[in-house]
């Protein structure tokens, strides 16, 4: 039975305590994923006093749920980039990534982070010549901005495919591990890491930043703010970013996977690549993206991942199951830098799913900026942008729809249902004595009651049933049943909703499994391995984005 977390969670390695009391600093990190553990140690080897608070553990949240491909081949994303916004921004974006990639395998080799960083190809492939045009337009795109790309039918895959385009020489590793000794060296080097210290606010006066916590606070020069989605923002990113949720899969083959990395042109798109910690036989499957907060976030998104690897594969076994979250932007590309109407605080957002390689570009151009040093790439990934006439008109649309759902859940609100009695595993909005509520029911038969207006700025969040969360549409935060924040921007947890009588309702249900085995009973009931290929099933379209999974 497959374990329900990320393929590179680890129990073993270093930890670090919570925070306590007041700290000062020249620079305080927020975020301990792959852009912020990178930048504080680039920043504390450069002679700057770095404290890093991490709300969970380093490099558990978006990193921790990778693919763990190292590479700029992002999809087909030049030739759009060069025709929206010309050939400088995209040759911005190749060399910023393909030197991320060099900088990553540097630090691996400097920390001996036993990461198992192996070079392979990256590969995106088309299966039925569909984008056969689209590929060709990448491909020149590629070759003119002296990126490693050539067209190939030679994939290695156990399928036919019309064509494919091959970027030479990229990497995967396990980002995880490789974290960790980054962090280990930041620390030898006089940095001071806090976990499970989550960041509620950032404040600037004059001459300093203070970033508080629930526990205490840290007074810097400069703040930066790598928390996926900036928790403090007063550059607007909550409304030019649109949040997305992914799912992976990793299995035992009874055979050898093919030995690179690949990507398909066409949905569902399927991302794949080698797992060398699963044995000679290890893959890891990613795909099945959808918008944060979508109904279609189901147990189900699983089952369609493993059933295309038992339809392409002889599978042995499939040991993990988990998701991973981030955000697209509406012109294209991350924004990096000093935070607008901001003066000591810089974000990094909008990784597309390619976070590795753009967070760790990301750091080093935020180092450079702290440190008054010209970087090559910084007014292209400047956070301050407005972007194109498309963007404006996306971010048009994309807000107007925003809005219309928060009028929509308000209207909802006036005729809510009663709470009724929940089967096990079911999850509602009800009106609890006057009070909208956001209720599920466990597999022990209690129910959890929170409020279901999201902190963050009072959207309505909805039900993972995929997660057992509830998630927010706009902006992404995500919530545990007790209300807890999993993901910002939120930083306040959902405030709790007694419900009435809910001891003697609870006493009154017998206990039956827990919810993953539940989960796991239905996706072995819905998607067998005998099944043949057919229709998504009611609830879900199939992987709705057309963005690469990571």
């Amino acid at each position: 039975m497959s374990q329900r977390r990320s393929v590179w969670s680890i129990d073993d390695g270093p930890a670090w305590p919570a925070l306590s009391g007041s700290e000062r600093c020249d620079v305080v990190v927020v975020g301990g994923g792959i852009t912020g553990i990178t930048a504080a140690l680039l920043l504390q080897r450069r002679g700057r006093a770095v404290i890093l608070l991490e709300a969970r553990e380093v490099a558990a949240g978006t990193t921790g749920g990778t693919t763990g491909k190292l590479t700029s081949q992002h999809g087909l994303i030049y030739h759009d980039l060069a025709e929206r916004h010309g050939w400088e921004v995209a040759q911005a974006y190749a060399d910023a990534n393909q030197g991320a990639l060099r900088i990553v395998e540097s630090l691996d080799n400097e920390t001996g982070a036993a990461s198992e960083l192996t070079r392979a190809s990256a590969i995106v492939y088309d299966i039925d010549g569909s984008n056969s045009d689209r590929l060709q337009a990448e491909y020149e795109a590629a070759i003119r901005l002296g990126l490693p790309a050539r067209l190939t039918g030679d994939t290695g895959l156990p399928f036919e495919v019309a064509q494919a385009l091959e970027f030479t020489d990229q990497a995967h590793f396990h980002p995880v591990r490789y974290c960790r000794a980054l962090a280990t060296e930041f620390q030898n080097s006089g940095g001071r890491i806090f976990e499970n210290t989550r960041a509620t606010d950032v404040e600037e006066s004059t001459g300093q930043v203070q970033v508080g916590t629930e526990h205490g606070s840290v007074t810097a020069q400069d703040a930066i703010v790598a928390t996926l989605l900036p928790i403090v923002d007063r550059g607007g990113f909550f409304a030019k970013t649109k949040p997305w949720r992914a799912y992976g899969v990793a299995a035992r083959l009874t055979g050898p996977p093919p030995t690179e990395m690949y990507i398909s042109v066409s949905q569902p798109i399927r991302s794949l690549r080698p797992w060398p910690a699963g044995g000679r036989n290890g893959a890891i499957i990613v795909g099945e993206s959808h918008p944060t907060g979508d109904d279609s976030a189901t147990p189900g998104r699983w089952g369609e991942l493993e059933r295309w690897v038992n339809e392409n594969f002889e599978v042995d076994s499939f040991d993990y199951r988990w998701s991973a979250q981030d955000y697209d932007t509406a012109d294209g590309f991350p924004y990096i830098g000093r935070s607008p109407f901001s003066e000591r605080t810089f974000v990094a957002t909008g990784f597309a799913k390619w976070g590795l390689t753009n967070g760790t570009a990301a750091a080093v151009m935020l180092t450079d900026e702290i440190l008054g040093e010209d970087n090559p790439h910084a007014e292209v990934f400047s956070a301050g942008r407005i972007g194109d006439a498309k963007t404006v008109t996306e971010l048009i649309k994309t807000n107007t729809a925003t809005a219309v759902e928060w009028v929509r859940d308000r209207v909802g609100r006036l005729s809510l249902p009663e709470l009724a009695d929940l089967e096990r595993g079911q999850a509602v909005i009800v009106s609890v004595e006057g009070q909208a509520a956001a209720v599920y029911c466990d597999a022990s038969g209690r129910c959890h009651a929170v409020s279901p207006t999201c902190t963050h700025l009072g959207c309505s969040v909805r039900w993972n049933d995929a997660e057992n969360s509830w998630d927010c549409p706009c902006h992404g935060s995500r919530f545990g049943i007790d209300g807890r924040v999993l993901n910002g921007p939120a930083t306040a947890a959902l405030a709790r909703v007694e419900i009435p009588g809910s001891a003697s309702r609870e006493e009154s249900l017998e206990p039956v499994e827990e919810t993953d085995a539940l989960v796991d009973e239905w996706i072995d009931n819905s998607f067998p391995a005998s099944d043949p290929p057919g229709e998504v099933p009611p609830g879900m379209s199939g992987d709705s984005s057309d963005r690469p999974p990571r």
